[in-house]
């Protein structure tokens, strides 16, 4: 299985991953022939990239929390935010704000619960979203990816808790901004920016007053773009006085935005998402934090195809642990006819790296 663009799948390709609608209903399941009609109706939803199985990869990739959690997740987030802008003054202190907080309570224990149970914990899976759903989508993935890094970190369940719910609810702040700005499929104008960046003081001070939240969530929600040397946003906050949550759901943040589309562009390649971090550590990242988070993340799953710096193309065939963007390849495609077939673990080439995924072998 392998992720492609949309304007790459061809037809009578097979879909590799259950595809569902906003309110997490199933559209099509894994395992369809995807027809040009079917394609077409795909790109209709905004859904930009798909799964698919084909000749290069038929293994399943493994999601480290079960497709239906997940979907349950993105509901009861989409619910959470969609009811804000519903609540009167008089609903904020009412049961129905209780509802709310314990709602994404329980989704806390159970994503922490599934995750805790997964016997490897690493990050290979991109979740599949239309861009109707993106924020929802984007903030369980966040809070997956946070406590992924959590455990690895060695956090008490206590702090895994209020690091989870911080980060379902770290954008919550942008349920108070306009959804055509939001929703807005080209690039942003510089005073746009400035009216998205207000969302986590929005969301902060929304959320302020409520016992039922802890306070390294509300943190959370505050300085999630805070970077470590003190330019971020909106308190421009140095290393020593960002609450070490905040910097953990920092980079799932930005890991999550940059790996996967959104309605105003494009994913990046993963090993580009995995440079950028590495550069930007100790600058708008922690740095220990980010070392360890590159060392879970497998960028290059099984059955991937890559173009190589030399000019081949090949396909992976297995992850090399600790060195992330240095998998074990098999050429598949050469100049030099002699050297198709060739098996080589890059960990062991240092002359040879990958330039980016490719998606058809012509």
């Amino acid at each position: 299985m392998r992720l492609v663009p949309i304007e790459c799948v061809r037809p009578n390709t097979v879909l590799g991953k259950t595809l569902y609608d906003i309110e997490g209903r199933v559209l099509l399941k894994s395992g369809v022939i995807l027809g040009e009609k079917v394609i077409s109706k795909i790109r209709e939803l905004n859904i930009l990239s798909l799964y698919i199985i084909d000749e290069y990869s038929s293994d399943e990739i493994e999601d480290i929390i079960k497709p239906e959690l997940r979907q349950k997740a993105i509901i009861t987030i989409k619910e959470a935010f969609s009811d804000i802008n519903k609540f009167t003054v008089a609903d904020k202190y009412s049961k129905k704000e209780e509802q709310y907080y314990e709602n994404i309570g329980n989704m806390t224990e159970d994503l922490i619960d599934e995750i805790l149970n997964n016997k490897e914990v690493t990050l290979s899976l991109v979740d599949i979203r239309s861009m109707d759903n993106y924020i929802y989508a984007h903030s369980v993935n966040v809070a997956i990816i946070s406590l992924i890094l959590g455990i690895k970190l060695k956090l008490p369940k206590s702090k895994l808790k209020a690091l989870c719910m911080g980060a379902l609810l770290h954008d919550i702040g942008k349920s108070f901004i306009p959804k055509e700005i939001l929703n807005k499929s080209d690039q942003f104008t510089l005073e746009e920016i400035e009216v998205i960046k207000k969302h986590s003081s929005l969301g902060y001070r929304y959320l302020s007053d409520s016992y039922n939240l802890s306070s390294h969530s509300k943190m959370i929600v505050l300085q999630h773009h805070e970077r470590i040397d003190g330019r971020g946003y909106p308190d421009n906050l140095s290393s020593d006085k960002i609450n070490v949550l905040s910097k953990i759901v920092s980079i799932a943040n930005i890991y999550d935005y940059l790996s996967t589309d959104s309605p105003n562009k494009r994913a990046m390649f993963p090993n580009d998402v995995l440079e950028y971090l590495m550069s930007n550590a100790g600058i708008i990242f922690d740095y220990d934090m980010v070392n360890i988070f590159c060392k879970i993340v497998v960028p290059f799953t099984k059955g991937t195809l890559v173009n190589l710096s030399n000019g081949d193309k090949a396909i992976v065939e297995e992850n090399t642990p600790n060195l992330p963007l240095r998998p074990a390849i098999k050429i598949l495609d050469s100049h030099d006819k002699n050297r198709v077939g060739l098996k080589i673990n890059l960990s062991n080439d240092p002359s040879l790296i990958i330039d980016e995924i490719c998606y058809q072998i012509d």
